[in-house]
C-alpha cells in the first residue's frame, strides 16, 4: 500500500513568486505598464490604479480559492493516508492474533505429542514387561515339561509293529540285553510306562514312530545313555538310536546347535550338548560351555583360529535355524 506523497500543485505555485519577479517588484521602473501609469493625468491614474486594484484583488481571490482546493485535496490525501494507516494497523493487530493463535495451537500439540511419547514409552515399558513375563513363563512351562520327561528314554528307528509280540517294555530290555548285557545284569530296570509316541500313525510319516519308555530312575536313564555315546546302537542287527526325551522348545533349541556341533566333532574338539540347550567342547585344554550363539560369538572373536573354523555356522543366525545335522542326544 502506498501513501499519498503531497506536492505542490500548479495554482500553488502561483503565490509563490520567481527570484526574477521578487527582483523587479523592487524596481518598478523595470515594468513597462507601470512606467505608462506614472504618465497619466489623475482622472486617469484614479482610474488605472482602481483598476489594478480590482485586478489585484480578482488574482488574490483566484489564488485564495485556488489554495483553498490544494488545502482540502491536501488534506483529503492526508485523510486517506491516515485511513491506510489505520487499516494497516488494524490487519497487523490481526495478523498478530492469528500468529498467536497459531502459537498456542503448536504449544497444544507439542504438549499432545509430548503425552502420546510418554504414553508409547509407558507401552513399550509394558510389552517389555509382558514379553519377559511371557518369558519366564515359557521357560517355567519347558522346565516343568521337562522334568517330566526326565525319566524317559526315546527308541527312534524301531519298526511299527515291532512292540506287538512282547510289547514296548519287553522291545526294550531285549535292546539292553542285545547292547548292554553286562549293564543290564549290574542295574534291576523298573520301566513304569513304555509306548509309541504320538499315539496315532501318520500316513504321510515315512519314519516309524518312536518308543518312549519312562523308568522309575534318572540314574538308570544316564547309565544307559551314557553307554549308548559309546557305541553304536543296534536292535536285531539293524541300528537305531537312544536318546533323551524332551520338549518341543528343548528339542528346537539343541537342534540350532547341529551345525556348530558337526563342525567341531570333525575338528576333534569333543563337542556336548548341555541341558537344557548349552553346548560345551574343549579347547586349549579347558571346557568352554556357552548357553547361546550371542556369547559364543563374543568368545571367538579374540580367537581367529575357532572364528575361521565357526565363520560360516555362526553367520548369519537366522538362516541356520532347523538345519543341519543331529547330534547323538536328538530325536529324528
Amino acid at each position: 500500500m502506498q501513501r499519498h506523497k503531497s506536492t505542490p500543485s500548479s495554482s500553488m505555485k502561483k503565490y509563490i513568486k520567481s527570484p526574477e519577479q521578487k527582483e523587479n517588484d523592487k524596481h518598478p521602473e523595470n515594468n513597462p505598464k507601470d512606467n505608462e501609469i506614472y504618465n497619466l493625468n489623475d482622472d486617469d491614474f484614479k482610474t488605472a490604479i482602481i483598476k489594478k486594484l480590482n485586478e489585484l484583488k480578482e488574482n488574490s481571490d483566484r489564488q485564495l480559492n485556488e489554495f483553498r482546493s490544494y488545502v482540502t485535496k491536501e488534506l483529503d490525501t492526508i485523510k486517506k493516508n491516515q485511513l491506510e494507516i489505520l487499516e494497516m494497523k488494524n490487519t497487523m493487530e490481526e495478523i498478530k492474533k492469528n500468529l498467536d493463535s497459531l502459537n498456542s495451537r503448536v504449544d497444544n500439540m507439542e504438549d499432545r505429542i509430548s503425552n502420546l511419547e510418554d504414553r508409547n514409552i509407558e507401552m513399550l515399558q509394558t510389552e517389555e514387561e509382558r514379553e519377559l513375563r511371557l518369558k519366564r513363563n515359557e521357560e517355567t512351562l519347558r522346565e516343568l515339561s521337562d522334568s517330566i520327561r526326565r525319566c524317559n528314554i526315546r527308541i527312534i528307528g524301531i519298526p511299527e509293529g515291532e512292540e506287538k509280540e512282547k510289547g514296548a517294555e519287553g522291545l526294550f530290555k531285549e535292546i539292553i540285553a542285545e547292547n548292554f548285557p553286562n549293564l543290564g545284569r549290574e542295574m534291576e530296570l523298573h520301566v513304569t510306562e513304555a509306548n509309541r509316541s504320538p499315539n496315532f500313525i501318520n500316513a504321510r510319516r515315512p519314519t516309524p514312530r518312536h518308543i518312549v519308555v519312562k523308568l522309575a530312575k534318572v540314574n538308570d536313564k544316564e547309565k544307559i545313555l551314557r553307554a549308548a555315546r559309546q557305541k553304536k546302537i543296534t536292535y536285531k542287527g539293524n541300528p537305531i538310536r537312544l536318546s533323551a526325551d524332551f520338549s518341543g522348545e528343548t528339542l528346537q533349541a539343541r537342534r540350532d546347535w547341529n551345525e556348530i556341533f558337526k563342525t567341531l566333532k570333525d575338528k576333534n574338539l569333543q563337542p556336548r550338548i548341555l541341558y537344557p540347550a548349552k553346548i560345551s567342547f574343549k579347547y586349549d585344554g579347558e571346557i568352554k560351555t556357552f548357553p547361546d550363539k550371542q556369547k559364543l560369538r563374543e568368545f571367538i572373536a579374540t580367537k581367529p583360529p575357532l572364528q575361521e573354523m565357526l565363520r560360516k555356522n555362526l553367520i548369519p543366525e537366522k538362516s541356520k535355524k532347523g538345519k543341519g545335522l543331529q547330534n547323538p542326544e536328538q530325536r529324528r
